[in-house]
């Protein structure tokens, strides 16, 4: 990002920050109605949470994970849309009574490639190919019981307006989100919320990384590797030649940059020279034309990878996401929302879980969360979602919850472990009653949302016009599976 840019967002975060809430708080009798409302939804959250984390589909294929969230918002009166903007896996579901404003909640239910890892706080692999190292088991249920207890909350006194519950596939690379936001099927939300798992309990409103991802293939010719050499070209020198290559351009990009890179697909015998080979990039940075300029340079490094190793390569956009835009004005309600949650207690066989899992994490982990974190805003993060798209079309308002072990990475075998527990649940159930008053309060709050649509395009700038970094490429629903083998 240039200097002046974040110079200038920084200072309007901080000032933004600063600013009180415009809304009243919620009557204490709408508030305790809510949260008893989601205490009576929590059995079948955590239910579900659970039976999701057990399938682990990875993204556009969690067609169970999906269904499941569909089943239980039909059955709480909720009109269905699935398979919208080209992703079967993606549903919309809205509860609407009379004119009102148009509140989201986002769900997410994908899984990591990997880590498929036992519910215990010692690191067993189980059978699988993927496992929720980044919770979104937790996210997807916790998000749809929010939903049916601000409806049913609605419902009990008259409240106009719309709810609509967003399922979002393939957060995980592959930009479920943007195609939503592409196809215009947010662009009429008052107020879009969302929340995160995490290692303790934050409303802290910051920026994403921009990201852009895409796959490499590289074509060669096969032949035997120690009788005929000099015949085939190996398409896994094209791999390795332009690895080297972006692994010398890590010197001359700026230092916020984020390259990273697997190979997904080398060869299949060490004595057949491969004549298919594929390499998976991801490319990251706060400025969004920043992180397009530098994958253009890896793409001309391939470029020059093909030429130099005699193959020819194939590029493959995958995912590719804004940054993550804050909006104040409904972070601090968030934030007054989730003070007024209690945090959860546990068992002693869950802190013995605990206490477990922090002997394993770097230092030991740190200390058990004591409380909410203050509220805070403008912070550029180190990692990337597709909710970016969102916020920058959208006011858009999130929060993180204690799902883990405190120290816990994301993306690793013990947060795969905890968002299989009811350690994860009972965090997940904070992050709903959270949620779910946030709604309550936003329907009633017409003064907040209309500052917060101005907050929106005070940051975003007035000439702004939404462009997918995606284009109009169609979503890559096989960007899971295996590459393709050649007969």
């Amino acid at each position: 990002m240039k200097t002046r840019l974040r110079t200038a967002l920084l200072s309007l975060s901080a000032l933004l920050a600063a600013t009180p809430a415009l809304a009243e708080p919620l009557a204490d009798a709408d508030r305790k109605a809510i949260l008893a409302e989601v205490d009576r939804g929590s059995p079948a959250m955590a239910r579900n949470a659970l039976q999701i984390w057990s399938w682990a589909e990875v993204g556009f294929q969690e067609t169970k994970s999906a269904g499941l969230l569909q089943k239980d918002l039909k059955a709480a009166g909720f009109k269905v849309t699935a398979g919208v903007a080209g992703m079967p896996t993606a549903f919309i579901a809205s509860y609407k009574y009379g004119d009102g404003p148009v509140i989201g909640i986002l769900a997410e239910y994908d899984a990591l490639p990997g880590l498929a890892q036992a519910a215990g706080p010692e690191r067993h692999v189980i059978d699988g190919i993927a496992g929720h190292a980044c919770g979104h088991n937790l996210f997807g249920a916790a998000s749809v019981a929010a939903a049916i207890a601000t409806k049913n909350w609605m419902v009990a006194h008259g409240i106009k307006g719309e709810l609509r519950v967003y399922g979002a596939p393939a957060e995980e690379g592959g930009s479920g989100k943007v195609f939503l936001v592409r196809s215009g099927l947010t662009k009429d939300v008052s107020a879009m919320l969302h929340w995160h798992a995490g290692d303790g309990y934050s409303a802290m409103q910051g920026h994403a990384l921009a990201n852009v991802s895409a796959k490499f293939r590289f074509h060669g010719l096969a032949s035997h590797a120690a009788a005929a050499p000099e015949r085939g070209r190996s398409a896994l020198d094209g791999v390795e030649a332009m690895d080297n290559m972006v692994n010398m351009m890590r010197e001359h990009v700026p230092q916020e940059t984020r390259i990273h890179y697997v190979i997904t697909d080398g060869g299949k015998a060490p004595n057949v020279v491969p004549d298919t080979a594929e390499v998976y990039y991801y490319v990251r940075h706060p400025d969004q034309q920043q992180v397009a300029d530098i994958m253009e340079r890896v793409r001309k490094a391939a470029e020059g990878a093909a030429l130099g190793t005699g193959t020819t390569v194939e590029y493959d956009q995958i995912g590719g996401t804004f940054d993550l835009l804050p909006n104040d004005t409904l972070g601090h309600m968030m934030y007054d929302n989730l003070k007024q949650v209690p945090l959860p207690t546990y068992t002693a066989e869950e802190q013995a879980f605990i206490d477990k899992i922090a002997t394993t994490l770097p230092k030991g982990g740190r200390k058990q969360a004591s409380g909410v974190a203050p509220y805070s805003s403008g912070e550029i993060m180190s990692a990337s979602t597709d909710v970016g798209d969102v916020s920058y079309t959208t006011p858009t308002a999130g929060l993180s919850t204690g799902t883990w072990v405190p120290g816990t990475p994301p993306h690793s075998w013990q947060a795969v472990a905890a968002s299989g527990t009811s350690v994860g649940t009972k965090g997940a159930e904070v992050a709903s009653k959270t949620l779910a008053l946030t709604a309550a309060q936003l329907f009633q709050s017409p003064e907040t949302l209309a500052a917060a649509k101005k907050e929106l395009d005070e940051r975003r700038g007035a000439d702004f016009v939404y462009h997918s970094l995606l284009g109009d490429k169609a979503p890559s629903l096989d960007y899971r599976k295996a590459p393709a083998a050649k007969n």
